[in-house]
């Protein structure tokens, strides 16, 4: 039983043989948020093709409104009828070929008992960066009469030793290939095969459990989604007996396993982009903000530099004096989130990629660029201060995220197998 490492084995649903399956899948919701352009590109190459972007909501297409979240749970009712029809029970082994490599990961049902956004959680599973609490409404709105969940959520294991995924991946010619494809607009190519025994994945779960110090999964992507899954499952709890509390699908939640120690799994930077924000002021009001707390912002060259602001007047290179904690965003992401309350006449994205912060920048935002924190010290720090600052780090680049591929029911009907009874 895999339960007490917070993993079932669940039906997982697939597209039938005749889906264009580079049409079918498409990146993560919360991806190139202030680049419509490039939602556009996907509406052109999907066309009228069975797609998940009919049943995904682009947070690029969020100001549109609730309108769509009626048309998403039709579409999730009719492809569950007549596009999902490859029904497998178990994981997904996935090889994502990306950049920096093949990228390992193993698509499990993970069990939201056991996981707690909440800062101070002491679950097995955790977030690794700050919950904004006020985006959690709009996705349950989109959940809660859903019919099917299809996940981009990552979850991190902490295997330097390699055991979880790394015997599965060797030994990948004797399972089931259930995908093989190229992913559209550079997102890479991407494999899948059929996992169907949990008895194999019990010996490292139980290895990893003696070496987590009460932390297995740290969430790397999709943290509100997650915590959206939560709070369905939390809103529903009640009305079930405690049978149903077992067994309900609403329960569990898909996400991608990955090892933090995947030679391909490179941490980047988030950048920040202000809309509205006079750069000279901001940065006057982010010193005075600094000095009020002890410390003190300072010019510097760019070897030196915790962060840049970038903009039309140029790059200039800054360093805090006196923060106590290595990572500028513990400084950074409190001032902004402060200094945006008072000024309701800007607005910040935040974005993948020096380049798409840059071409931001010189179209008249105020650009503050980061570097890319140290992936191994993650869980070491999440063990310590909790969650870290909202938008710390990315796992690869914006089209390297996880798309949209497989899908599960999470609205219980008679004779569905439920997740948590493997």
């Amino acid at each position: 039983m895999l339960k007490q490492y917070a993993l079932a084995a669940s039906e997982i649903l697939l597209p039938n043989e005749r889906c264009d399956m580079t049409k079918w899948a498409v990146v993560a919701c919360d991806q190139f948020t202030a680049q419509r352009d490039y939602w556009r590109r996907v509406q052109e190459i999907t066309g009228s093709a069975p797609s998940a972007l009919n049943v995904i909501f682009p947070e690029a297409w969020l100001n549109e409104g609730d309108a769509r979240i009626a048309q998403i749970n039709r579409m999730m009712t009719d492809y569950e009828k007549n596009v999902l029809t490859r029904r497998v029970n178990g994981f997904v082994l996935v090889e994502r070929t990306v950049a920096s490599g093949k990228r390992l990961g193993l698509v499990a049902a993970v069990d939201l008992e056991m996981y707690d956004y909440a800062r101070g959680s002491t679950s097995l599973i955790r977030a690794t960066e700050g919950t904004i609490l006020e985006r959690i409404p709009p996705r349950v709105r989109i959940r809660e009469h859903a019919a099917l969940e299809l996940p981009h959520i990552m979850l991190l294991a902490d295997d330097p030793e390699r055991t979880l995924i790394e015997p599965l991946y060797a030994a990948r010619d004797g399972l089931p290939l259930l995908y093989d494809f190229e992913l559209m607009l550079g997102g890479g190519h991407v494999r899948g095969w059929h996992v169907a025994d949990s008895a194999a994945l019990e010996g490292p779960l139980a290895t990893l459990m003696k070496r987590a110090d009460g932390l297995l999964f740290a969430v790397g992507d999709g943290n509100h989604s997650l915590a959206t899954a939560r709070r369905c499952w939390l809103n529903l709890r009640d009305s079930l007996s405690p049978q149903e509390r077992e067994t309900h699908p609403a329960r569990w939640a898909l996400a991608e396993i990955i090892n933090l120690h995947d030679p391909a799994l490179v941490f980047e930077p988030i950048h920040r982009a202000l809309f509205g924000a006079d750069p000279g002021m901001l940065r006057q009001d982010f010193a005075s903000w600094l000095a009020a707390r002890g410390m003190a912002l300072r010019d510097c060259g760019p070897e030196e530099a915790m962060f840049t602001f970038a903009g039309c007047g140029g790059d200039r290179p800054a360093r805090i004096e006196g923060l106590a904690n290595p990572l500028p965003l513990t400084a950074l992401q409190p001032f902004l989130d402060e200094w945006l309350a008072s000024h309701p006449e800007a607005s910040i994205d935040y974005i993948h990629g020096e380049e798409a912060a840059r071409a931001l920048a010189a179209d008249g935002a105020t650009g503050i660029l980061l570097p890319a924190m140290d992936k191994h010290t993650l869980f070491e720090s999440v063990r310590r201060g909790g969650p870290l600052p909202r938008k710390t780090f990315s796992m690869g680049e914006a089209n390297e995220k996880r798309y949209y591929l497989e899908a599960r029911r999470i609205r219980i009907r008679p004779g569905a197998p439920a997740a948590g009874e493997a």
